[in-house]
C-alpha cells in the first residue's frame, strides 16, 4: 500500500511542487492544508502516514501544528518545510518533535530521501 501523505504550506504552488514529487514517486498524497489549524484538523480526519509541515503560515504556525499533532499522536511522523535562514525554527521543530526538514527550494531526491529515511 502506497504511503497516505499530508501536505502543510500556505503556498499552494509549493503543495503542488511537493505533491507533484510525491506522486511520481508512488506516495499518495491524502490531503492538503493552507494552515496549521486546518492540518489538525486533517491529520485527525485523515490519519496520514506522514506530514510535510511548512514552519512559517499564518493562523497557526508549522511548530504549533506539529506539537499539537503529536498530543493527539505521539508517533506522528512529520518533516518540516523550512525556506534558507530558518535554522532556529527548525530545531526548535525537532525539539517538538519533527523527524526531519527540507529546504525550500525544493529538491526532489532530497524530499524523497527525508521520507524514506522517516516512513523506515
Amino acid at each position: 500500500m502506497a504511503n497516505r501523505i499530508l501536505i502543510v504550506d500556505d503556498a499552494a504552488f509549493m503543495r503542488m511542487m511537493i505533491r507533484d514529487i510525491l506522486s511520481k514517486n508512488g506516495y499518495e498524497v491524502v490531503g492538503e492544508a493552507p494552515d496549521g489549524a486546518q492540518a489538525v484538523e486533517k491529520y485527525k480526519e485523515l490519519k496520514p502516514d506522514l506530514i510535510t509541515m511548512d514552519i512559517t503560515m499564518p493562523e497557526m504556525d508549522g511548530i504549533s501544528a506539529l506539537k499539537e499533532i503529536k498530543k493527539l499522536d505521539g508517533n506522528a511522523k512529520v518533516i518540516m518545510c523550512s525556506a534558507m535562514g530558518q535554522q532556529a525554527m527548525v530545531i526548535d521543530a525537532i525539539q517538538a518533535g519533527a523527524k526531519d526538514f527540507i529546504v525550500k527550494p525544493f529538491q526532489a531526491d532530497r524530499v524523497i530521501e527525508a521520507i524514506k529515511k522517516t516512513l523506515g
